[in-house]
């Protein structure tokens, strides 16, 4: 791989993995841009390391709060609120790991369309408008999160399997359905997205052992790439916890909307996966 192509693809896969537009309409479309050949699923996972290090690293404080908790669990100690923490973001994360089981050969075949992506990208992006209108009520620590709130974010995410509807965004919709502040939705968001990109790395840990590929040569292209994604995530996060409070969602939304209109222009000439 070219330097351009790793900083390319690691800034793209670090910014939309957090922010409410889906990595996944903007990953098919750096090939059809650029010309470039699929980067391979070995780069995917390293971009994704790198993702994952980001939100780990940002939110440090709750990631050490999840090991704790782990260890909780461990030594029986189930009501702490280290131990309710990862069980409430074990129970959200449930429905993604049974949809991506029950939607796999959908997502591989027909799900990387471009009308799938145009139409995902729309209605998902207004459907984020259409919930960041609630008028927030008294807001609910994560702490004090029920039954209600985790089946909702939960049951949402699982959506997120087809490409398109973005993982971030979905999330956050779920949070403003509930009626919780914007800062709250993404901050959930934000946590639930590590076990998610956990669970998806070790699905695809089989893939990459199977993949052909020259380690030796390969080994600084998969650093590289995930030095860049770690930068561009940590950047988007902040970005974005910072934005949404002045702005709200809109601005994502209305991104989505013109890049759902754009893909779904494109869709009649090209086809990627069906």
């Amino acid at each position: 791989m070219t330097l351009l192509e790793i900083v390319t693809l690691g800034v793209v896969q670090g910014i939309t993995e957090f922010l409410p537009v889906s990595s996944s309409a903007h990953l098919v479309l750096v090939p059809l841009l650029t010309g470039w050949p699929d980067q391979g699923i070995v780069f995917d996972i390293a971009v994704h390391l790198g993702t994952l290090g980001a939100v780990m690293w940002y939110f440090r404080a709750d990631t050490w709060r999840m090991i704790l908790g782990a260890l909780d669990h461990v030594r029986g100690r189930f009501k702490t609120e280290d131990a309710r923490l990862l069980q409430l973001l074990a129970v959200a994360t449930i429905p993604v790991g049974i949809a991506g089981l029950l939607l796999k050969d959908f997502v591989e075949t027909q799900g990387r369309s471009f009308v799938v992506l145009g139409l995902t990208s729309l209605i998902f992006g207004l459907l984020l408008g259409l919930a960041d209108r609630r008028t927030e009520g008294a807001d609910v620590p994560v702490a004090k999160f029920g039954l209600k709130h985790v089946l909702m974010f939960g049951v949402l995410q699982a959506l997120a399997v087809i490409p398109g509807t973005s993982r971030s965004g979905i999330t956050m919709t779920a949070g403003r359905l509930l009626g919780l502040s914007r800062d709250t939705s993404a901050y959930f968001s934000m946590l639930m997205a590590i076990p998610v990109i956990v669970l998806v790395g070790g699905a695809s840990a089989g893939d990459m052992f199977h993949a052909e590929i020259n380690w030796h040569t390969a080994l600084w292209d998969l650093l590289s790439g995930a030095a860049i994604s770690f930068l561009a995530a940590m950047l988007a996060i902040h970005g974005l916890m910072k934005l949404i409070g002045k702005t709200g969602f809109w601005p994502f939304v209305l991104y989505r909307v013109v890049l759902g209109v754009i893909l779904l222009y494109l869709a009649p000439d090209i086809q990627i996966g069906g």
